[in-house]
């Protein structure tokens, strides 16, 4: 591996070594805009200095807010050229919550990208200068065309410091308010590098970007990542393209969340139903022409290293995917240590169930209590404005993770839960939800669950139906839901025993703020919701209850 000393300089280096090269891969109204790494180089240039051209002072915070697509990337290389700090935002975000982002990070310009509505956002942007990328549509400030059109490329580029301040990264706030996460370029460089050491992947690999970039996973594992190897970068057009646009991209690295899998997997079985698709498997000659095939619809067929992050992945699900093929590295890293803990990944035994053993430079302890608490060599600096927060996830130069989880006799870590999620029933007794709510997701009725019971004698299981659920009668539905309860209460604890499964009238979303951006189910949210329901649905003689 090339030593680079910050992400900007891994795209120089390419940028001067393989200039015809394409970099990026943008698809719009059925068409593909591609960028080499030459005219990506001389279009962040002229962005670059149309910032220059409003005289911030050194080191600003500049705002990003925009789907995932060649301009998000385009930005962030013009920030870094300028020599100011990017502040990510979701852009799935309200107007109030943006706001808020931009007043406490103290932004001084954004550049506005690819967006589903904007018309619903524009009112928490304050009065900064803003630079809009019109081929989406925005026209709001500068115009990028124009920029493009008119503006020379900036010659003197600033040359990033390790102990510079790279970028303020909000957490996605699974419970509370987002707190601003600061990284350096030495943190990002020596994240990138390990992932880099760690999954060996080719120079010039295809990457797929899909997961908001606003994110630490997408941001070092697929952005920085592909920076460094010179890799081609592909974007989805739309939801609804989505599909043929991975199959179109084949690429080597794919990084995906539980419940893209568990899409994944639904969208499989609708076409070729379980019974079918085991016969199949089963016949020696028809075996791989299936996998193959399968493997190409998703877009893995050429995948050297599949990755599943940001949650737990159910054992049944990841040994599902094995039976085609496709092998699914689950990995575990947050935003505060650059995503650098534990993964499982080629070379070492992948060990389902687990997230893997601890990466390079990582030191771990336990709490009594079972709390991880990590400590590497890319630790964010703290939160901006926190000092106070700050001081309290730290525990003599560790970061206290808020996951609890327990290692193996071989060194392999599995998360058992988070210690804000556990609760206490009305017996006294705690329960831990995440592996419940594993055991329940075997179940390929369920689209998402939520195990509560604070204030009742025993837990319920709220959840949501996919597809293959909805398809099903309510009788069809109950009795499958009612055969995975009684399938898996005698493996639990008496306290712990699913009491009522509660099926929910609507989908938790992104937009009804009941899933963070990266598709996690937020439980503060819910309870919020549907607490007081509890105790009324508890008496009632069913098991499974329709809200």
């Amino acid at each position: 591996m090339i030593q680079f000393n910050s992400p900007l300089s891994a795209f120089l280096h390419w940028e001067k070594v393989i200039p015809n090269r394409v970099f990026l891969k943008q698809p719009i109204e059925g068409k593909t805009i591609t960028y080499t790494f030459e005219e990506a180089g001389i279009e962040a240039r002229k962005i670059a200095s149309a910032i220059k051209g409003f005289e911030l002072p050194n080191h600003s915070h500049i705002a990003l807010l925009s789907k995932n697509c060649a301009h998000w990337i385009l930005s962030d290389l013009a920030i870094m050229m300028s020599g100011h700090v990017s502040i990510p935002i979701y852009p799935t975000l309200t107007a109030d919550a943006i706001k808020q982002i931009l007043e406490h990070s103290e932004s001084k310009l954004i550049i506005i990208g690819k967006l589903d509505n904007y018309e619903s956002q524009k009112t928490g942007i304050p009065d900064i200068p803003k630079i809009s990328a019109d081929l989406y549509g925005e026209t709001e400030g500068s115009l990028w065309t124009e920029i493009v059109l008119k503006n020379e490329p900036l010659s003197a580029i600033y040359v990033p410091q390790l102990n510079d301040l790279h970028t303020i990264i909000y957490t996605s706030g699974t419970t509370g308010v987002p707190k601003g996460v600061m990284h350096t370029v030495g943190n990002f460089t020596a994240s990138v590098g390990i992932i880099y050491r760690g999954l060996k992947l080719k120079e010039q690999s295809r990457f797929f970007s899909y997961l908001p970039l606003a994110h630490i996973a997408e941001r070092v594992g697929i952005e920085n990542y592909a920076l460094v190897l010179g890799a081609e970068i592909s974007f989805a057009e739309s939801l609804d393209t989505f599909a043929q646009d991975l199959e179109a991209c084949q690429p080597q690295l794919f990084f995906a969340v539980p419940r893209i899998w568990a899409k994944f997997q639904e969208k499989i079985l609708e076409k070729v139903p379980q019974k079918k698709l085991s016969v199949l498997l089963s016949i020696p000659f028809l075996n791989t022409i299936i996998k193959n095939k399968l493997k190409k619809k998703l877009g893995l067929r050429f995948s050297e290293v599949v990755v599943s992050g940001a949650a737990p992945l159910s054992t049944s699900l990841m040994q599902w995917f094995e039976k085609i093929d496709v092998t699914i590295f689950q990995v575990y890293g947050m935003t505060e240590d650059c995503v650098i803990s534990h993964c499982n990944r080629p070379g070492i035994i992948n060990k389902i169930g687990t997230v893997g053993k601890k990466l390079e430079s990582v030191y771990v302890k336990l709490s009594p209590e079972g709390e991880i608490l990590i400590k590497n060599d890319c630790l964010m600096t703290g939160y901006f404005k926190a000092p106070e927060i700050t001081a309290e996830v730290f525990e003599n130069g560790y970061f206290k993770t808020g996951d609890i989880g327990e290692y193996d006799h071989e060194g392999y870590l599995s998360i058992t839960g988070r210690v804000k999620d556990q609760f206490k029933t009305d017996k006294g007794k705690y329960i831990a939800p995440t592996p419940i709510e594993l055991q329940m997701s075997t179940n390929t009725n369920i689209e998402q669950i939520c195990i509560v019971g604070t204030g009742i004698p025993q837990p319920i299981a709220l959840i949501t139906v996919g597809e293959n659920g909805k398809s099903k009668s309510k009788t069809e539905l109950s009795d499958s839901l009612l055969a995975t309860v009684n399938e898996i209460n005698p493996t639990l604890e008496k306290h712990e025993k699913i009491e009522k499964v509660i099926i929910m009238k609507e989908d938790w979303t992104v937009d009804n703020g009941l899933t963070t951006p990266t598709l996690k189910v937020k439980r503060n949210a819910i309870e919020k919701i549907h607490q007081p329901y509890y105790k009324a649905w508890f008496k009632m003689s069913e098991k499974i209850i329709f809200e």
